[in-house]
């Protein structure tokens, strides 16, 4: 029993000062963070596309 116990003490702490998930994690995050600011971007760029639409829709509806 007490083999065993060595045995998974030994892989968690192996699993601890491993640091090779880090950069992964870290790439997540950045791509996460790309993600967010492009969502957050394309609103307020389609927000702007339709007023401009909107304003030359009552342009031409005005004129004609």
């Amino acid at each position: 029993m007490q083999l065993h116990f060595f045995h998974l003490i030994s892989r968690l702490r192996s699993l601890i000062q491993r640091e090779s998930g880090q950069d992964l994690v870290e790439y997540a995050l950045v791509v996460a963070l790309i993600a967010l600011a492009a969502t957050i971007g394309m609103k307020s760029l389609a927000s702007g596309i339709n007023n401009a639409f909107h304003s030359v829709s009552t342009t031409l509806s005005t004129d004609i």
